[in-house]
Formats: C-alpha cells, sequence, structure tokens
C-alpha cells in the first residue's frame, strides 16, 4: 500500500519556500494523455532565484510536469491539465497568450536543438518576434552569449551556420537563445545527458550561474548532479497500483539526500531502485 506522501509543509506552504517568494506554483495538478492519467494532484511551489531538481526513476512524470508549466503539451493531440498552474499572480493553464508565456517561462531540452540559421540568428530569434531594435538585438545577443561562455569562441563567426558548433556549444548556445529574451522561469529537460563530461562540467556551471536572476527547474536522472546544482529537490514515483506519476516528497536538496523522511525517497537516492 503506497505510504502518504512526506511533503514539507514548511516548504510547500502558501507563504512561500522557506521564507523564499514562489514565483512558480502547481496546485493539485493532473496530466492526460487522452484517456491515460499520467500525474495524479501534484502540488509543488518554485522558489524564486533558486534551483529546484525533479528527480524520479523513467516514466513517473518529470518531463511531463516540466511541460505543463509552458504549456509544450499542446504541441501533443489529446493532451490536457486538470488544477493550476500560477506564475507570479497569472494563471498559466487560461493565458491567451502563449507567445509571451513561453518567452516568460523558458525551456532548454535534453538534446540541443538548434536552428538551421546562424548563431547570431539562433539568439536574436526571440527578439524579433517581440519586435526588439537592432541596437538592442545587437546587445543581448553579446550579453547572452558572453553569459553563456561562447562569445570569445564564435564573435567572430557569428554569422555561420549554428550546426558547425560541437555538441556542448550548441547547448550552450540554446541556454543563451532562451535567456536573450529575458525569462522569469528557465526550465531543463535533462541539457546534460546528451554531453561529454567536459561540455557537462561547462553547462552545470552556466545553470549555477543561472540561479537568482532565474528561477531554475531541472529534471536530471543523475543523483550527483542534484546535489551539485539543486537548492530544492522533488522526488517523483508511479505507485505500483494506479500507474500515475505522483510527488513523494519536496524538501532542500541536502535533506532529500540525507535526511529524507520516506523511506521510498531514501531507497531510490541510495540506489536500490530506479
Amino acid at each position: 500500500m503506497a505510504q502518504p506522501s512526506a511533503r514539507r509543509a514548511t516548504i510547500s506552504s502558501k507563504s512561500g519556500v522557506d521564507g523564499h517568494p514562489v514565483k512558480l506554483r502547481a496546485s493539485n495538478v493532473s496530466f492526460y494523455y487522452g484517456s491515460f492519467r499520467a500525474l495524479k494532484d501534484v502540488s509543488l511551489g518554485f522558489a524564486e532565484g533558486k534551483i529546484t531538481a525533479l528527480i524520479g526513476p523513467s516514466g513517473c512524470g518529470k518531463s511531463t510536469l516540466l511541460y505543463t508549466f509552458n504549456r509544450m503539451y499542446e504541441l501533443t493531440p489529446g493532451a490536457r491539465v486538470r488544477g493550476s498552474i500560477r506564475l507570479g499572480h497569472q494563471e498559466v493553464t487560461t493565458m491567451g497568450n502563449l507567445q509571451e508565456l513561453r518567452r516568460r517561462v523558458g525551456m532548454v531540452f535534453q538534446r540541443p536543438n538548434p536552428f538551421h540559421m546562424s548563431i547570431y540568428d539562433n539568439v536574436a530569434y526571440g527578439l524579433r518576434l517581440m519586435g526588439a531594435s537592432k541596437a538592442l538585438t545587437d546587445a543581448r545577443v553579446e550579453e547572452s552569449l558572453r553569459f553563456a561562455g561562447l562569445w570569445d569562441e564564435v564573435s567572430d563567426r557569428l554569422h555561420r551556420s549554428a550546426m558547425s558548433l560541437s555538441g556542448g556549444q550548441q547547448q550552450r548556445l540554446c541556454i543563451a537563445r532562451c535567456i536573450a529574451v529575458q525569462p522569469e522561469v528557465v526550465l531543463m529537460d535533462e541539457p546534460c545527458s546528451a554531453l561529454d563530461p567536459i561540455s557537462t562540467m561547462r553547462v552545470e556551471e552556466l545553470i549555477r550561474q543561472l540561479a537568482g536572476t532565474y528561477t531554475v527547474v531541472i529534471v536530471t536522472h543523475n543523483m550527483q548532479q542534484a546535489k551539485r546544482l539543486a537548492d530544492y529537490t522533488a522526488f517523483m514515483l508511479i505507485e505500483p497500483f494506479d500507474r500515475y506519476g505522483q510527488l513523494v516528497e519536496f524538501a532542500p536538496t541536502t535533506e532529500i539526500f540525507e535526511d529524507a523522511r520516506d523511506e521510498r525517497t531514501r531507497d531510490y537516492v541510495s540506489g536500490k531502485f530506479g
């Protein structure tokens, strides 16, 4: 029989997360692919300017939950969400302007996905959609590439194809493209899983730099990566009988890995299953 959830009330209370304002909040979120229910009643708050990791075994709904936050699920026929997702004081599930939502809640995917255009045009893409001036676009492109640690590597070939970059460079370019439009939240779906160790280290350094300026939510299967990067960690699991992805425990990362209250969390982070 499933054990009661061990979520920390002091962490997920409406007043904030450990005293930090909540930038993004899911309340009783359930998700469906047609008639199949993939998530059940997930409630979770993400602290402003902090990094939160979503961990759990494959198929438990981590990425599905992530995609609800900027409504990427709308690209899948029959997919729908129930419950409330609030970005600040706005309800995400009913926002009419998807372009504005995805500007405010950016996404970095598992595999680098630069557009088939120049390095410059990749970073400038969202700014042009916003109607930014040429001067502002130029400034933001340089600023974002510098932030991503790419400017010195690509400043002399900005108008070459982004596909000429290495995998690690492409992922940092995608991060630069995301932050060029100055989002409030950056979602990351296993952003290092397709990278070599050196590229992974550079992207992790960049993710750390994002904290403070941005609220970061990262899905990862790498327990050490969650420990290195995240301020808070949420553990998700599929219960064996109902097959819905559920939130089991949410707490500061050190507590999840060193003093988890739920036996299932302790078993997962210790490697007993996964």
